[in-house]
This record gives structure tokens, C-alpha cells and sequence, in this order.
């Protein structure tokens, strides 16, 4: 019998997050994910993860506080023996123009999102070395390549995990550890659904596709970096974004 796959994707709890690891979990792989509101259904969310025949692990985190990334990680390993896929997701937004950015909301961006990164991976990387296996996914988004207005932080944040991601790639090939990043461009979400019609249409018309993304198509390319269909894949930044971005 083939032994038992195992994800963590934090940020797991919603959106892109929770489609990736529901998907890792209908492909068979026991999943590990994190959150930090008070407010998440973690009994309802495990049951979800575990109508796949899979087991699943759902902890309270905040992957940009070292004590608490540290105990997500060992518990993963406590409960599994090993992680083989790390879907780096968490990430926040604090938009506002440069000029009237609070200094509060520039730090807590790039520590959640861009730190982050750095402690789950520093993290779980130890226990895939010692199995010389394994492979990382880092969300960057497609203002991390182009920028974006009123995003100074999230558009530094994600480019600095192209930078990151390109960095372990080269680190860690030697160990059979592959890292690749998908940067997504609009994908349909809860924040996306209030935005009125014409301010969609002034999306589209940037999107030579003409429609946005939606979190099934990302999980489904996330899946694929993770899995062993893309063997000879990595350091590479793959952008899905129906073309916005070439």
C-alpha cells in the first residue's frame, strides 16, 4: 500500500487557502492547516477535510510569530511523521497610497506574508532534508511582478517571496526539495463578489481572458507544483492571471 501524503497549507481556512487544501485532499494526502480568528468552525472545517477519507489536523496559528509556527510544525510531525507538500498561502492586505501608510501597516504585511514564508518554511524544510524529499509553493501574487497602486506592502511583500522562493530553490535541489511560486492575478473571492459591475468591467478590460480566476483553477495548478507530475519544475514563478501580466 502507498504510503499516506501529507500538506500543510496555511491559511487554510478560506478562500484560495481552504480550495488548495481541500483539493490536496481529494487527491488522497492527510492535510495540516492553520487560522487565527476566534470566529473559524475549526470542528466544522476538519469534518470537511476528512469527508475524503483523509485524516486532518487544524490548528490555531500565526505564522509570523515564531513559538506558534514552530508548535503548528511539530504537532504536524507529532501526528503524520513528516510533511511532503508546504503550501505557503497566509497573507494579509493593509492597502492605503505610500503617503498616508501607517508604518504599523507596512510592518504587519511583511510580517505575515513575506516572514512568515520565511518561518514555516525554515521550519518544515528541517524535516523534508531529513527525508530528502518535498516540495514548497509560495503564493506571490502578480503585483509582486508588476506593482500595484495602494499596495506598496502587499507588491513588496510578494515580490520578496519570488525572491525568497528562488533563493531555497537553489539552496535546497541538492536535497531533492523543489520551490516554486504561483503568483495570482483577480481570482473570484468574497472580496471580489461585493465589487460593483462597472468596476469589474474596468477589471476584465485589463484581462485579455476577459474574466477572473477563480481559487478551483489556482489549487488545481498548486497541485500540480506539488505533486510529481512537475519533477523537473522549480525556482520558477508561474503567474495565473488570464494574461494580464506578460
Amino acid at each position: 500500500m502507498e504510503e499516506e501524503k501529507v500538506v500543510l497549507v496555511t491559511g487554510g481556512s478560506r478562500g484560495i487557502g481552504k480550495e488548495v487544501a481541500m483539493k490536496f485532499a481529494k487527491e488522497g494526502y492527510n492535510v495540516v492547516t492553520n487560522y487565527v480568528s476566534d470566529k473559524t468552525d475549526k470542528e466544522g472545517l476538519k469534518k470537511e477535510f476528512e469527508n475524503n477519507n483523509v485524516k486532518a489536523l487544524v490548528l490555531k496559528a500565526d505564522v509570523s510569530k515564531t513559538e506558534d509556527v514552530e508548535n503548528l510544525v511539530k504537532q504536524a510531525i507529532d501526528t503524520f511523521g513528516k510533511i511532503d507538500v508546504l503550501v505557503n498561502n497566509a497573507g494579509i492586505t493593509r492597502d492605503n497610497l505610500l503617503m498616508r501608510m501607517p508604518e504599523e501597516d507596512f510592518d504587519k504585511v511583511i510580517e505575515t506574508n513575506l516572514k512568515g514564508t520565511f518561518l514555516v518554511t525554515k521550519a518544515v524544510t528541517k524535516y523534508m532534508m531529513k527525508k530528502r524529499q518535498g516540495s514548497i509553493i509560495n503564493l506571490s501574487s502578480v503585483v509582486g511582478v508588476a506593482g500595484n497602486a495602494g499596495q506598496s506592502n502587499y507588491s513588496a511583500s510578494k515580490a520578496g517571496i519570488i525572491g525568497f522562493t528562488k533563493s531555497v530553490a537553489k539552496e535546497l535541489a541538492s536535497r531533492n526539495i523543489r520551490a516554486n511560486a504561483v503568483a495570482p492575478g483577480f481570482i473570484e473571492t468574497d472580496m471580489t463578489d461585493v465589487l460593483k459591475e462597472d468596476v469589474k468591467e474596468h477589471i476584465y478590460n485589463q484581462i485579455p481572458l476577459k474574466r477572473m480566476g477563480t481559487a478551483k483553477e489556482v489549487a488545481e495548478l498548486i497541485y500540480f507544483l506539488g505533486s510529481d507530475n512537475s519533477s523537473y519544475i522549480t525556482g520558477q514563478v508561474i503567474n495565473i492571471d488570464g494574461g494580464m501580466v506578460m
